[in-house]
């Protein structure tokens, strides 16, 4: 749940922009795009091949829904089986609420029992 997943486009359109270009990497993106794209998970979604579920609040600012969504699609193009979960209302701390908490845990149940021998 909450992956980073394009660190290019994550630190132009999370909550704190300025600081995550600027403690975590040395240069922005535009100057520099290879050491985003090295630790991009995007950058090697060709060597997924397992079936892969996502779990991400809607109103997740800190790592917005978007990085989900670039993920899933991702996984879609290459054939790898996939599901994404979005849990209404959840911020970036799906489980504060009861109600996200239960369906974050039926959704992850539900997942292993479709997969189990």
């Amino acid at each position: 749940a909450k992956p980073v997943i394009n660190w290019y486009s994550f630190v132009l359109y999370a909550d704190n922009p300025g600081f995550f270009s600027k403690y975590w990497f040395a240069e922005k993106p535009w100057e520099n795009p290879e050491p985003y794209l090295n630790r991009a998970p995007l950058s090697y979604v060709g060597n997924i091949n397992t079936p892969t579920m996502l779990l991400t609040g809607e109103e997740d600012y800190r790592t917005p829904i978007a990085e989900s969504e670039q993920l899933y699609a991702a996984l879609k193009l290459e054939g790898v089986e996939t599901a994404m979960v979005r849990i209404p209302g959840a911020s970036h701390g799906i489980a504060n609420k009861p109600s996200n908490l239960i369906a974050k845990i039926a959704s992850i149940l539900a997942w292993f029992e479709k997969y189990r021998q």
